[in-house]
């Protein structure tokens, strides 16, 4: 690429952290304005007309949603392939892909790491005991039962390291940060592939960035990255009050 990747939205997104991922697979270099789309100012809801992270600029085009992000890396940056190259491996990646981002997302995020970071910590709201008992008590053993059918016993799902592979660890990094680990002696499957797929270099690069945004107040979250070393970028499109966005959770 001619210019430098930009990426707006936060390390603390497992749709960001999908984007970064594959990134960092594909040795493309970025910078990152690390908001929360609750912070964005109206230059981000340009950009972003749902209000949602992330978002990637570069040369050529400035695209919302992570799975279209990918796709794009994939076919400007076709190798290393992230994406099985036959039609029923390809199809069979993006379907686990898109139940990541829809019912993982659903579960992990709106249901799970929502009550405990997004609503006390953004919006000054109590965590709903109700909305976590019900999640971990029947979502998430849903999800987990399914991928324990799907997942392999060994390595990742198509040989190396894919975007299914990927997508799937983001949401339980975020489990992580609400305290959830998966119970090894009812899903082993499960438990062993998160633990390889979390294990991987792209994931253990970000994770000491995403440990100093839990650990640091939103208002000081940029200034403590760039003290880290990340690749801030040197405008932010961040305002100081948070707005909801114009979809539902």
């Amino acid at each position: 690429m001619s210019a430098r990747v930009r990426i707006i939205g936060s390390y603390l997104s497992p749709y960001v952290r999908k984007v970064l991922v594959c990134l960092r697979l594909k040795g493309i270099a970025y910078e990152i304005d690390p908001i929360i789309p609750f912070f964005g100012d109206a230059r981000f809801a340009k950009l972003s007309p749902l209000r949602r992270i992330p978002v990637l600029i570069d040369d050529q085009a400035t695209l919302c949603d992570s799975t279209v992000i990918c796709e794009y890396l994939e076919d400007r940056h076709p190798s290393p392939s992230l994406y099985p190259r036959e039609p029923a491996g390809r199809a069979r990646a993006r379907w686990l892909e898109e139940f990541a981002d829809t019912r993982m997302g659903d579960v992990f995020i709106w249901r799970l790491f929502n009550e405990v970071a997004i609503k006390p910590f953004v919006w000054g709201e109590k965590t709903d005991p109700e909305v976590m008992a019900k999640t971990l008590a029947e979502d998430v053993p849903q999800v987990l039962d399914y991928l324990e059918a799907e997942l392999p016993a060994q390595g990742f799902l198509f040989g190396a390291l894919s975007m299914a592979d990927v997508a799937i660890g983001c949401f339980f990094r975020n489990a992580g940060f609400a305290r959830f680990q998966i119970d090894a002696a009812k899903w082993p499957i499960a438990a062993g592939f998160v633990g390889r797929v979390l294990a991987a270099e792209p994931f253990a690069h970000l994770a000491p960035f995403e440990e100093r945004m839990l650990r640091t107040p939103i208002a000081k979250q940029r200034a403590a990255l760039a003290e880290m070393g990340a690749p801030i970028c040197a405008e932010s499109l961040a305002m100081e009050t948070p707005r909801r966005g114009v979809m539902p959770t």
